[in-house]
């Protein structure tokens, strides 16, 4: 799982969208010469593959199909940014964390998530202080077990319930690209 980051003048970013093994980061660049604003950070291991900016160009300006895909998955990382933005300005720090959490959960595809609290913060834009806070609350209603940077989802169900709408939102919107990918 690879997080997408905005990241401000002071130095202090926040996460506007994710890329799994369903996904590509830098697809624009198959389009133009393109200089992404984003920082790319790896939250999990993961094995990818890269292609020079240039051999894709090359190879999108001879399919139209590719360079219909680079604009419709575009159109998708935009869609999670805003699902993310309305997120993070409307809902609690517990039910984004807790949205975050089962997403990082799916893309391992593990109960056990590899994440330290000073990650989770810069993530959704909140002190670390808070996402201790909510880790303790999760950890005593016996959600979560958590130490040394490995977060333990104890009893799923409930951390569904105490997640925000956007976790169902952003998975419904990422069921577009397997069709979007059969074109190819």
């Amino acid at each position: 799982m690879l997080s997408l980051l905005a990241v401000m003048r002071d130095g202090k970013a926040i996460e506007t969208a994710t890329v799994g093994r369903e996904g590509v980061v830098g697809a624009m660049a198959g389009l133009r010469p393109y200089k992404s604003f984003v920082r790319v950070v790896v939250q999990m291991p993961t094995h990818v593959s890269k292609i020079a900016s240039h051999r894709f160009r090359t190879v999108v300006a001879t399919s139209e199909q590719l360079r219909n895909l680079c604009i419709e998955y575009n159109e998708v990382l935009l869609s999670q940014a805003r699902v993310i933005a309305a997120c993070n300005a409307l809902h609690s720090v517990e039910a984004r964390f807790c949205r975050w959490l089962r997403q990082s959960a799916d893309r391992a595809n593990s109960n056990t998530v590899a994440l330290t609290q000073e990650f989770l913060a810069e993530m959704l834009g909140v002190r670390r202080t808070s996402v201790t806070a909510v880790a303790k609350i999760l950890h005593d209603q016996g959600v979560i077990n958590y130490s040394h940077g490995v977060i333990h989802i104890l009893d799923r169900h409930r951390l569904e319930q105490m997640s925000c709408e956007c976790y169902q939102t952003l998975l419904d919107q990422s069921t577009v690209l397997p069709s979007v990918l059969s074109q190819v």
